[in-house]
């Protein structure tokens, strides 16, 4: 297993491309409403990936700084949205961005927070951020409680995963981020996600995971299998529903 974060999700980058989720256009609503978001604002996404969330405030017209330290993500990223005049992609990570000072009105974190050094990466957020900027933490966590498929699709993880315990992003929760904030404080807002898979879907969605047992683990067809049975018992139609918890934690960077 690599244990680099830098590197560990090059070999999923197909997989995480067409079978990670993307982001609720309520999360566009809620920073509109809630945190002045405007076509005008600036965005800075740091460990943008193949551009999941970046994706949706490119469409929205924001400037965005997409920041991506593995290039086969980064170069996916400007495969898929390049022809957007208001990417800007950049070769950095969290702690070292390589962004001007004071450049963008909202700095993000999606699906990327807990493999940062949070002392660093807070100063590097204040580095980058307009007087007054919003940071957001963001996660798209599995819901686990949404059905019976997804309490199995848990307990299948807990069998066939390399470092899941280790490297779980649901590790990382208020208790982490109160020092990452600060005396400015966070606030918390969530929102229901679901997407539907059959069973090459559901096994894309697994193997987009960089703790998967990929294909030259020795019980990769072990999980397979394994897997197989799981959908089998749940599926509907030929399809299960796969139900996430869209997280943000957000406060300003003053």
């Amino acid at each position: 297993m690599d244990s680099n974060p830098l590197t560990r999700f090059s070999k999923t980058v197909d997989n995480y491309i067409r079978y990670r989720p993307g982001y609720p256009a309520d999360l566009l609503d809620f920073m509109k409403t809630d945190l002045g978001l405007s076509s005008n604002s600036v965005i800075a996404d740091i460990g943008a990936g193949t551009g999941k969330l970046t994706e949706l405030f490119l469409e929205n017209g924001n400037p965005v700084h997409a920041v991506e330290p593995n290039i086969d993500m980064r170069t996916a990223m400007e495969r898929l949205y390049g022809h957007f005049e208001n990417l800007h992609s950049v070769d950095g990570t969290a702690e070292a961005t390589n962004l001007p000072d004071e450049c963008a009105d909202f700095v993000l974190a999606a699906q990327a927070f807990h493999w940062f050094d949070g002392k660093k990466t807070n100063a590097e957020f204040q580095r980058i951020s307009k007087p007054n900027a919003w940071a957001l933490i963001i996660w798209n966590d599995r819901n686990d409680a949404r059905s019976a498929f997804m309490q199995a699709y848990t307990m299948f993880l807990a069998e066939y995963s390399t470092d899941l315990a280790t490297i779980d992003h649901r590790n990382i929760g208020k208790y982490q981020l109160t020092p990452f904030f600060g005396k400015n404080g966070f606030a918390e807002q969530e929102f229901d996600y679901l997407q539907r898979f059959d069973f090459a879907g559901v096994r894309g969605r697994y193997l987009s995971s960089s703790y998967a047992f990929h294909e030259n683990h020795p019980r990769h067809a072990e999980a397979m299998q394994a897997l197989s049975n799981t959908f089998a018992t749940h599926a509907e139609n030929g399809v299960v529903d796969f139900w996430y918890l869209t997280k943000i934690y957000f406060g300003r960077m003053i």
